[in-house]
């Protein structure tokens, strides 16, 4: 008998094991920073619509990345708050790795974590060349 998906724990992902082009991350991080970087209101359909996205420095013990946050998981990315990403995933941003989570994935704040962060390794500084595969 195929064990169900549903039952199976999800198994947590370190920072440093994120790679480009990879999804489906649950991961447990701190948030170190958070910077605004954008903030839209649109006030001239029926409801208001707000775009926020902010930059968030988050890590664990092997690292950090910048997760994109958009809306309304921007409120829950407070400096020092213990956040578990579910379904998140790596997007690329002018050729460095930016962790993210869609519709399909869950922002959960969590219970503090006991881990302090490593800052002294920033996987979003590490510039990556996009590399073309040509098939002879």
């Amino acid at each position: 008998m195929a064990e169900s998906k549903s039952l199976r724990k999800p198994v947590f992902t370190k920072v440093d094991q994120l790679r480009p082009g990879t999804s489906g991350h649950t991961l447990t991080v701190k948030v170190v920073s958070t910077k605004m970087v954008l903030q839209k209101g649109r006030a001239d359909g029926p409801q208001v619509r707000q775009m926020r996205i902010a930059e968030c420095l988050v890590g664990d013990e092997t690292g950090m990345i910048i997760f994109t946050a958009r809306n309304e998981q921007v409120d829950m990315m407070k400096e020092g708050t213990t956040i578990t990403l579910r379904n998140a995933k790596i997007d690329m941003f002018k050729g460095s790795m930016r962790l993210a989570v869609d519709r399909w994935g869950r922002v959960e704040v969590d219970e503090p974590a006991s881990f302090t962060v490593k800052e002294d390794n920033n996987l979003s500084l590490i510039e990556y060349e996009l590399v073309n595969v040509v098939e002879e």
